[in-house]
């Protein structure tokens, strides 16, 4: 497994990550012995990369991911753990949106550390901005937990350039994760440069667009029910023919060179620099195998050129998540 470093003072982790998500209901039921074997064969294969979020399944996939590292028998510092805090949510799995403040950092913090059952964090993260609360005041309450050894270093998620200046002049951040693909290039104007200007790593996640540009997805495939999928708007009957012909242009290349879809758009984002680290949300072993592959295909200048031409920045049918989702992500504004 390649390693590459989080930033210029983050950890060096492996080439690919493991999101998590995807075990805990996001999509719709899921198999949790599935979920442990996938864990454990990404472990297997040098990912040492599992990000995860204490809202999803309401603390069920921090639970899940302590059983994993437990009967995997490795040593917790083999393992770096990304956790994302602050969405406030209902016994239906609604959100409400973000609580940021330093007394949550805490609060959250310590409810995390006893479900995953360890003492600290690799890397600590706000899932979204909380507008009431300035960025400086929730990052000096992770710092202090750094200083108090639970937490090693400090992450952000779905920010845009302004808020990561000002957070990174109270405390180095490591990465930010952010959503990142070959139909959702929106960083690369503004973000990625200025993340690239201060040292800070990028952990793209949704690569495959949740599924959409996996190769796999259909225009008649039923979604379960609580798959959120089914209000996102790049999967509405309004959108999503447009978009599945964007991932049959891209078949031809994938085909071309003897892998899959899934393969290519994710060796894309590889591509896109040293400092990315990809996130795949892979729920089976058949699908993390599949994602591995990635790692061996090497897209030259020329390849990415015909891949971005079968799927061109801002051909995307459709916002990222509704609008009322889109209204919490500071990166978009």
């Amino acid at each position: 497994m390649n390693l590459r470093q989080l930033g210029s003072t983050g950890p060096r982790v492996s080439a690919l990550g493991l999101g998590a998500m995807g075990m805990s209901g996001m999509y719709g039921p899921s198999d949790e012995a599935e979920s442990v074997a996938t864990i454990h064969a990404a472990m297997d294969a040098g990912v040492t990369l599992v990000d995860t979020g204490d809202f999803y399944g309401m603390g069920h996939n921090e639970l899940l991911i302590r059983d994993a590292l437990r009967s995997s028998g490795r040593a917790r510092d083999e393992v770096a753990v990304s956790v994302k805090f602050g969405a406030l949510r209902d016994v239906d799995g609604g959100f409400w949106g973000n609580d940021a403040r330093p007394a949550a950092v805490k609060n959250f913090l310590a409810y995390s550390l006893r479900r995953l059952g360890t003492d600290y964090i690799d890397i600590y993260r706000p899932a979204r901005l909380d507008p009431a609360v300035p960025i400086e005041e929730t990052v000096g309450a992770i710092a202090e937990m750094i200083q108090a050894g639970h937490v090693r270093h400090i992450g952000l998620s779905e920010v845009g350039a302004e808020t990561l200046r000002r957070a990174n002049a109270v405390h180095p951040i490591v990465d930010l994760q952010i959503e990142y693909s070959l139909i959702s290039r929106g960083i690369e104007a503004e973000i990625l440069p200025t993340a690239r200007e201060l040292g800070i790593g990028i952990t793209a996640y949704g690569v495959l667009s949740r599924g959409l540009i996996s190769g796999h997805w259909s225009a008649d495939r039923p979604l379960a029910a609580g798959d959120f999928r089914g209000a996102s708007p790049r999967f509405s009957a309004d959108n999503l023919g447009a978009n599945l012909a964007l991932v049959e242009a891209l078949r031809v290349i994938a085909e071309a060179k003897g892998v899959s879809v899934a393969q290519t758009a994710i060796a894309w984002v590889l591509a896109q620099g040293e400092d990315i680290v990809p996130l795949v949300g892979a729920r089976t072993r058949v699908r993390l195998e599949e994602a591995l592959g990635a790692l061996d295909l090497k897209l030259d200048a020329a390849d990415l050129r015909a891949v971005e031409a079968a799927m061109p920045a801002e051909a995307a049918a459709g916002d990222r998540y509704i609008a009322a989702q889109m209204a919490h992500l500071d990166s978009e504004k």
